[in-house]
């Protein structure tokens, strides 16, 4: 396929490599959709998401729409007269009137190797299973939840990353996928009845440390929730995040307690050895910065 018209649908990080790329592959991009500026920051002032910001230095059009579902947002959508909507990470369900718009329909650039890990948390999600790899899937959108027909398909292993690192590697991977996709446009192929699981949004809850579980649970729990929302445990009512550790052998002893002068926390079984650590408003330290200013004693539980 040659230059196309091009609506792209994305909202954070994550689906900018992409529409970086359809603009450098040389197709037109005619609007660019993301979710509606959210107040953030500490004077919570409207602040644009990662792709509405990157679309606006890059002169396209960007449109906000709080929802796809009123017949004024449907008809502007058609108004547009695409070839084809890329759609990555955007957030917002697309209704049927929508996702028929475009000549060759809606194109989804997915976090996961579908049909494992469909829905809103995929990396996430692959991490905190013990997943060996994963990848993206280019696939076409339909009605239900991530269960389009698959396009293209790329592998990546997990080995020790963190969601932020690995978020940013399908980012680009998925972006030079998608735009290899529209170049040739593969028959689709049904994603397979076996092997369906759904990634679900995360809580801010699921990022309270339980050291009642295995070391390299907790581990993985940590890599999951760095950088966000940040796995974390608690103090004399202060919160203290963990952003990397390893797991090591310890011998029993009651789960959440400081077993040494290092703060290496027994798990179940096994222990967690932080390595890089954070007070609530500091910044990252290694543990042995940290106890020098704050006292968590061998022997003492951990919430």
């Amino acid at each position: 396929m040659g230059r196309m018209k091009i609506i792209f649908m994305g909202t954070p990080d994550f689906a900018v490599p992409t529409l970086n790329a359809l603009a450098i592959a040389g197709h037109e991009i005619v609007a660019v959709y993301s979710q509606p500026p959210r107040r953030a920051g500490r004077g919570k002032s409207l602040t644009p998401t990662a792709v509405h910001a990157r679309a606006e230095a890059m002169g396209f059009d960007v449109k906000t729409p709080a929802s796809l579902k009123t017949p004024e947002a449907q008809s502007e959508f058609s108004a547009l007269h695409a070839d084809v909507a890329v759609v990555a990470a955007y957030g917002l369900i697309l209704p049927l009137a929508v996702l028929n718009a475009p000549r060759l329909g809606c194109i989804n650039v997915h976090g996961s190797l579908l049909p494992r890990w469909r829905g809103a948390a995929p990396v996430q999600r692959a991490i905190l299973a013990g997943d060996k790899q994963t990848g993206v899937t280019i696939m076409q959108m339909e009605a239900g939840l991530d269960t389009g027909p698959m396009l293209a398909k790329v592998a990546t292993p997990i080995d020790r990353k963190t969601a932020g690192d690995l978020t940013a590697e399908l980012a680009q991977i998925g972006a030079d996928l998608l735009v290899k996709t529209l170049a040739d446009l593969p028959a689709p192929d049904p994603q397979p009845d076996e092997g369906v699981t759904y990634a679900a949004k995360i809580d801010k809850g699921e990022a309270r440390l339980d050291f009642l579980i295995s070391a390299s649970q907790v581990e993985r729990q940590i890599r999951a929730f760095t950088p966000a929302p940040g796995a974390f445990f608690e103090l004399d009512g202060e919160r203290f995040r963990i952003l990397a550790a390893e797991p090591v052998m310890s011998e029993p002893a009651a789960p959440g307690t400081v077993i040494d002068d290092s703060l290496t926390i027994q798990c179940n079984p096994g222990a967690i050895r932080p390595i890089l650590v954070q007070r609530a408003g500091k910044s990252a330290m290694a543990p042995a910065d940290l106890l020098r200013g704050f006292s968590i004693p061998k022997g003492i539980k951990l919430a």
